[in-house]
């Protein structure tokens, strides 16, 4: 194997691991954005049923 071998080798290696640590970055951040949307929803509602009681006599 000479060296274009190898530097070819080295290419797919950082192609590859770029793409694990996307797919890990990626997945890490849709989870928190799930996790705010839910967070956020909730707090939606509390305020509505909030608002909902104070009207109410």
């Amino acid at each position: 194997m000479g060296i274009a071998g190898k530097v070819g080798d080295y290419a797919f290696k950082a192609f590859t691991a770029t793409l694990g640590f996307t797919t890990i970055y990626l997945t890490a951040t849709f989870s928190v954005n799930v996790y705010r949307g839910l967070s956020w929803h909730n707090a939606q509602t509390k305020l509505v049923e909030q608002e909902a009681e104070e009207k109410a006599p």
